[in-house]
């Protein structure tokens, strides 16, 4: 076992993160303005004042850029607000400019910041949200990503993802780290993990875990990073190449292929007892497990059928059945947070893009049409995607919206990154 106590890479992120705090919410968010679930969505007018006092606008953009990526809000030029960021919220200076909702707000403090912020309701004249943030002078960035995830479900109803993470695998020294940062690609941090080879992270549902396969001194092992804890530990090896897959809902046990006894098959393994269980023992070769939300199913990766294609089975390794036919190498299988879809990579036109597909194979969608893209990931609330991508000639993280709309690269530009997987909460 190996402690991060002396690196405090890791312990200082997670105290900085438990430092926000969020008091005197407005009561429950009736009204949903923006029904997200609609095939058909409106963009909703919206105004942002910047903050008034320190970091004012700082905190405003930071809400702006996070509201914005949605795609499901549509600004009107400050140029033509007919109130200032200091008067009263009037209805009436509102409802001609066909604005329907108003964010205000002010910023106090040095060192310790405090915030109000004040949402409306143009067309009914009245408070949505009235809320009052503290945080430290650093945690500016948190801040701001809370708000606008309570923005967010004020209008929606809906949880905002604004709070959440991306872990993913990168160049560090020669050999490959695990790093971290926010959704939008800011605050990248190492782990102080390292591997001479190091495959993607999976989260567990509760985003206390993440398990990983790294080769460390010529062995592939199965590692599992235990944030609460602050420790790594080995809880596989075996000889043959080990690969991760998901953990199961209830975060005891995990999905794994091993080839330690011939051709990679898939099992399941479970943490406290140490017992590794076959659930796949065919003469080709079965990977990429992928467990669904609700632990009863799991994808994988099988060329049984003579090229690599995305199969479903039962938990149990039952009920086999293909859900892929279109195209020679489909791989990388990921499931949507309701269960309903499931993200891949697949060859199209000699590179790989993203799709996305139901469980029962129908409703084939492609998202992605440049460079090579791999290790798709859905966000906690299952509207976007992470993703990497060589279209700018070195892999990066990048993200999207689930229908392939506003593909943006948030890794730095210096830094090869991929396998990307994004936080449950």
């Amino acid at each position: 076992m190996k402690s991060f106590r002396r690196s405090g890479r890791v312990s200082a992120w997670l105290i900085a993160m438990l430092m926000v705090a969020l008091i005197l919410p407005s009561g429950a968010f009736a009204k949903i303005y923006i029904d997200i679930t609609s095939p058909s969505i409106k963009k909703l007018p919206l105004a942002i004042f910047d903050l008034q006092g320190p970091q004012g606008v700082e905190i405003a953009d930071i809400i702006r850029e996070d509201l914005g990526f949605t795609g499901l809000f549509m600004y009107i030029d400050k140029a033509s607000y007919i109130e200032s960021a200091t008067q009263p919220f009037n209805q009436k200076n509102w409802l001609p400019l066909g604005i329907e909702a108003v964010v205000k707000g002010a910023v106090s403090g040095d060192r310790h910041l405090s915030i109000s912020i004040l949402l409306y309701d143009t067309a009914d004249g009245r408070e949505i949200l009235n809320k009052q943030y503290q945080a430290e002078k650093d945690l500016a960035r948190q801040l701001g990503h809370s708000i606008a995830n309570d923005i967010y479900q004020a209008l929606t109803g809906r949880q905002g993802i604004f709070r959440t993470r991306i872990v993913f695998v990168g160049d560090d020294d020669g050999e490959k780290g695990m790093y971290v940062m926010d959704w939008d690609g800011q605050r990248v941090r190492k782990l102080g993990l390292k591997g001479a080879l190091m495959l993607t992270p999976h989260w567990s549902a509760d985003g206390t875990k993440i398990i990983y396969s790294s080769e460390r001194n010529r062995q592939w092992g199965i590692y599992l990073l235990d944030f609460q804890k602050m420790t790594e530990k080995r809880v596989f090896s075996a000889k043959g190449v080990n690969m991760a897959g998901d953990f199961f809902p209830n975060g005891n046990a995990f999905v794994f292929s091993s080839s330690k006894d011939g051709t990679p098959d898939i099992y399941a393994y479970q943490i406290d007892s140490g017992a590794p269980r076959k659930i796949t023992a065919t003469p080709g070769i079965d990977v990429s497990p992928a467990v669904s939300p609700d632990g009863n199913l799991i994808a994988f990766v099988s060329d049984r059928g003579g090229s690599p294609q995305i199969y479903v089975m039962r938990a149990d390794g039952g009920d086999v059945r293909r859900i892929t036919f279109e195209g020679s190498y489909n791989t990388s299988p990921g499931w949507s947070p309701l269960g309903d879809r499931l993200t891949f990579s697949g060859r199209h036109g000699g590179k790989n893009q993203i799709f996305t597909i139901k469980p029962d194979g129908s409703e084939l969608m492609r998202l992605t049409d440049q460079g090579n893209n791999e290790d798709p990931s859905f966000s906690p609330d299952g509207r976007y995607i992470s993703f990497t991508s060589d279209r700018d000639r070195t892999k990066a993280v990048y993200i999207m919206r689930a229908n392939g709309e506003a593909q943006k690269k948030i890794t730095p530009r210096d830094l090869k990154a991929f396998g990307p997987r994004w936080s449950p909460n």
